[in-house]
């Protein structure tokens, strides 16, 4: 009997544990939890053409670790805001905008996570400042606002090694098909005569072609290089220690096709600046997007003549070693339009603009000569590019040079110390062959401004929008620091239909001149919602603000950068979705070194002779508040590359894009 009681207590004792394991009586079972994560937590993509993978992570006690995704609130999404499948690939729409990615837990509602995708749909950017107009504003990025530009979630992603300095600015091209897909890629230039065609966003950085520009298959002859430094110009290092590519190219999204202009010699002139012998060589290149093969009969020398007397005799030569090639490239109207103006002002040269039909570069050219009578008057334009209007007229700015169009006696065809509005047309004028001077500019104290090396083209022309008050066609220029007033450079506010050619005392006959800043500008200002921004050297960038109602600018400048800016000055550009968002991103290249340096003609160059390139980003509607600049992170995370000389930033699809005299940087939100 005991032994039975006994074993039925044990029984009881069994099944009471075996109760309490089961939860019956005792501690309920865990609720089920989840937490979901998702990645990248931003990206950035082109519209249609560029897609993004998402991964989402599901962790906590539920069995099914699936998720649905959706776009803003959209199960899948739709053709409006972008599709996204079962696996998280998400396909952008064909309208730039900013959504939000959500992934939620099949298992757990209401476990979710969200990431940010931003959409462009900005076509490429194409051309130097971005447009014809030169308005350095990429008003269609969506990813990069002033909230997110800090120095905790924006900073340097990657970098492209190149092969000499890049004085070019970088060409950005969405969904090009090449190297096996369909990928945004980046074009630049070097001093050593190479192009290339990196992928705009791939880490590490993924070069697709790389063209040397001497070779034989782009017309290159034996024991061709870039041009020796101290083989042109006055030896004072403007550009060393090799001269090729200077001018930013400029890309034909139609043809798949970019041109640009390499320079060369084939035997030493001397290496004394004596301008000995030696073979030179400016060519035209039509290179192919995909491949960098050339095409369209490229690449061609380039030579012209126009009847004039400026060098002593009654034709006046494009000399190739004399002549160089700092602005951009402009293409208007199925023709590539290439201005130049001289190496360090060492004479004899003139200002040229020529253009070719970029569908058969062997055609003979458009010339327009800026002095053919007389000498100097280069397009020099601190590397930017001319603007072409609507109507396809193409407007440039001369430096120091013979001025005669007021003159009482013929000739009077000369345009130091102008701003020119060309028109292309068939015939012959006294300046050259098909471009006819539709209207011009020259300030009143002209001979005051070339006496005193004041070139009023060391800026470029910035075409302003339509208006519908006062002049319906109005253009910006500032140059260097006028004689009067005395150290201040002066912006002028002109009508393109009637720019007031020249006026003897003043310059009442055109629509607003101000002095504006201190000590002149080498570049081309930005404007954007309705305000003018740059930077002159060893002042702060400021923005003036234009009044649409008056056609005028406030004289006053409506905010400015805490910082200064030293030589040689910023080309700022600017980033915006829309009026919204402004982002101002301006390079100080203080420390591109070279022509102010002491015992710094070396190769290679002596480290205290350059030092980085450094870009700032700004609240483009109060420039008080930077947002982030490239030395503020610890440990030089962001540190650019060395600076090199008048080269504008360019912003595409949450990127920026720097040019430096080993790498092109990219910056960008950080993963």
């Amino acid at each position: 009997m005991a032994w039975g009681r006994l074993l039925s207590s044990v029984g009881v004792v069994l099944a009471i544990e075996s109760f309490v394991a089961c939860g019956g009586g005792g501690s309920t079972p865990s609720p089920p939890h989840a937490t979901v994560t998702v990645s990248p937590k931003v990206a950035a993509v082109a519209a249609t053409t560029q897609s993004q993978q998402f991964t989402a992570t599901v962790t906590g006690n539920v069995s099914d670790l699936s998720v649905t995704w959706s776009v803003d609130g959209t199960t899948g999404g739709n053709s409006a805001v972008g599709t996204i499948s079962s696996t998280g690939l998400y396909v952008p729409p064909a309208a730039g905008g900013a959504h939000t990615i959500t992934a939620t837990s099949v298992a757990l509602s209401s476990a979710s996570a969200t990431a940010s995708v931003a959409v462009t749909d900005l076509a490429g950017v194409f051309t130097y400042h971005n447009d014809s107009t030169r308005d350095g504003a990429n008003t269609q990025e969506y990813a990069l606002t002033t909230s997110k530009v800090t120095t905790s979630s924006f900073g340097k992603l990657f970098s492209c090694a190149v092969d000499g300095a890049v004085y070019t600015q970088p060409l950005w091209v969405p969904g090009l098909g090449i190297g096996g897909g369909t990928h945004n890629v980046i074009f630049v230039a070097t001093q050593h005569d190479s192009a290339y065609a990196f992928d705009a966003d791939a880490k590490p950085c993924v070069t697709y072609w790389h063209a040397n520009l001497l070779n034989t298959l782009h017309g290159g002859t034996a024991n061709e290089t870039p041009i020796i430094w101290n083989d042109v110009g006055n030896c004072s290092g403007d550009i060393y220690p090799e001269v090729g590519v200077t001018g930013t190219p400029v890309i034909d999204a139609a043809s798949g096709t970019i041109y640009l202009v390499s320079s060369s010699e084939v035997g030493s002139a001397g290496g004394d600046c004596s301008y000995g012998p030696g073979t030179f060589y400016r060519r035209l290149h039509a290179l192919d997007l995909v491949t960098g093969s050339e095409k369209f009969n490229g690449p061609i020398s380039i030579t012209g003549s126009v009847a004039g007397v400026g060098n002593g005799g009654s034709v006046v030569n494009f000399d190739p070693q004399k002549h160089h090639q700092r602005s951009g490239l402009a293409l208007a109207n199925g023709t590539v339009y290439v201005a130049w103006a001289a190496h360090e002002d060492a004479t004899p040269y003139h200002g040229w603009l020529f253009g070719y039909n970029a569908a058969d570069l062997s055609q003979a050219p458009s010339i327009f000569n800026t002095t053919p009578n007389g000498g100097l008057g280069g397009i020099w334009a601190g590397g930017g590019a001319p603007a072409v209007d609507a109507s396809g007229d193409i407007y440039v700015t001369t430096g120091n040079g013979i001025f005669d169009a007021n003159s009482t006696t013929s000739p009077f065809n000369d345009y130091g110390d102008s701003i020119l509005r060309l028109h292309p047309f068939s015939g012959s004028t006294s300046n050259g062959v098909n471009l006819s001077l539709a209207g011009w500019f020259t300030p009143w104290n002209q001979q005051n401004i070339s006496d005193v090396d004041a070139d009023l083209g060391s800026g470029a022309v910035v075409l302003l929008p339509d208006q519908t008050n006062g002049p319906a066609h109005l253009l910006a220029q500032i140059g260097k620091s006028q004689p009067d007033p005395v150290g201040q450079a002066v912006v002028f506010l002109i009508d393109r239909d009637n720019m007031g050619q020249f006026n003897t005392g003043s310059d009442s006959q055109i629509v607003q001149s101000f002095a504006a800043t201190c000590c002149g500008l080498w570049g081309t200002p930005a404007f954007w919602n309705n305000g003018l921004y740059f930077a002159g050297a060893w002042d702060s960038l400021k923005v003036f603000a234009f009044d649409p109602s008056t056609g005028l600018f406030n004289t006053t400048a409506s905010s400015q950068s805490p910082n200064t800016f030293p030589f040689p000055t910023a080309t700022p550009s600017i980033s915006s979705q829309g009026s919204a968002n402004g982002i101002v991103w301006a390079i100080d290249a203080g420390l591109y070194g070279y022509a102010a340096g002491q015992n710094c003609y070396a190769v290679p160059v002596p480290a205290a002779c350059t030092g980085p390139a450094v870009l700032h980003a700004y609240s483009a509607t109060n420039l008080a508040t930077e947002l982030w600049n490239s030395s503020q992170a610890a440990s030089n995370r962001d540190q650019a590359g060395n600076a090199v000389k008048f080269v504008p930033p360019t912003i595409a699809n949450g990127k920026v894009y720097v040019s430096t005299r080993t790498e092109v940087d990219v910056y960008g939100l950080l993963p």
